[in-house]
């Protein structure tokens, strides 16, 4: 990942000094400016269209010991411009969910984004109509010190997913229901046979929340995470495990008028002894659906034994898994929108 970035950077530098030299500095700049001005223009029309007023939405987090953590969001739009408070919030925690404020104003900004056209440029011009309320200390704004490695991958989900929430309460017939709403992290390490070790991390992808337009995707990556999947014959030609199921996990999506995508069933067989990381959220409460549409299935984890005792696994867990033992990742479907016709 850093090397990407680094080399992302050094390129879009060269980049930029070149243009700067073609067209002079001041030139560049000003154009500059004008496309920050636009993307500004764009985003203050799109919030134009949302009715003023306040709309709120809440939804959870699965903390430490089943425990179940609020994040809120209210959302004042007022002439093109839109605050997003998140008082009530739950307090940061001691494990890892806790997100930072850059986190958190970065999933409200997607949210935003996604209400502009397709072909809008996302820059700085698309904060400025934005305030965005954080309470700090809490687990959308955690202070220095706090364990933040899963706020990026899993509480930046919900916080999408109530600001979605509370756009469909101004605009019901635009706003899709709760996609699944986790990354389903997968994180494996060991030794091989010859004395190597080797380490691997994935995220596992779920079902799309269905819109007002049709049903939602399954099996794929939403909001958040854009990872793409790894072939099991890369995975198998690389590391001592195999790949026994990649499917999707049919019936998962909830019912509606139009239904949920479907998450997947990922099961790895370990081929020596490793230690494994599960991260993964709604694995107690299901996405939501939205305009009457029903919740999709939560996801599950589980250790499945030599001899093919199972053992349920928690969200957000560390296991030592010897040779031979499987981990079975069942992720959430996305909710279903609308009433069922058929109800």
């Amino acid at each position: 990942d850093f090397d990407a970035q680094l080399g992302a950077l050094s390129t879009g530098a060269a980049r930029l000094q070149a243009l700067a030299a073609r067209y002079g500095s001041d030139e560049l700049a000003r154009w500059m400016a004008a496309l920050t001005d636009y993307a500004e223009r764009l985003t203050r029309a799109a919030l134009a269209e949302v009715p003023d007023g306040d709309y709120a939405a809440e939804d959870v987090m699965e903390g430490a010991g089943g425990t179940l953590l609020p994040i809120c969001a209210r959302v004042s739009i007022t002439g093109g411009e839109v605050t997003v408070d998140f008082t009530g919030s739950a307090e940061e925690q001691a494990a890892s969910i806790n997100a930072v404020a850059a986190v958190t104003r970065s999933a409200v900004a997607y949210c935003v984004r996604c209400l502009l056209p397709p072909d809008a440029p996302s820059n700085s011009g698309v904060f400025r109509p934005i305030e965005v309320v954080l309470p700090e200390g809490s687990i959308v704004n955690a202070r220095p010190q706090r364990a933040v490695s899963a706020g990026n991958v899993e509480t930046s989900q919900r916080v999408t997913d109530v600001v979605l929430a509370a756009f469909a309460e101004a605009l019901p017939e635009r706003i899709p229901a709760a996609s699944a709403g986790t990354m389903s992290n997968f994180t494996f390490g060991g030794t091989r046979p010859g004395g190597e070790p080797f380490a691997y991390y994935e995220t596992v992808p779920g079902g799309a929340g269905a819109g007002p337009d049709g049903d939602g995707e399954s099996g794929v990556q939403t909001h958040m995470t854009n990872t793409a999947n790894t072939p099991a014959e890369s995975i198998e030609n690389a590391f001592p495990v195999r790949v026994r199921r990649f499917e999707l996990r049919d019936g998962s999506g909830g019912n509606g008028r139009h239904r949920g995508g479907d998450g997947v069933v990922r099961e790895i067989e370990f081929l020596v002894d490793a230690d494994v990381s599960l991260i993964g959220d709604r694995r107690a409460v299901g996405p939501p659906g939205t305009q009457g549409g029903e919740a999709a299935e939560h996801g599950e984890n589980t250790l499945i034994r030599a001899n093919g005792e199972r053992e349920a696994l928690a969200g957000q867990q560390q296991l030592r898994v010897g040779a031979g033992e499987r981990v079975e990742v069942q992720t959430p479907g996305g909710g279903g929108w609308g009433k069922d016709a058929h109800d």
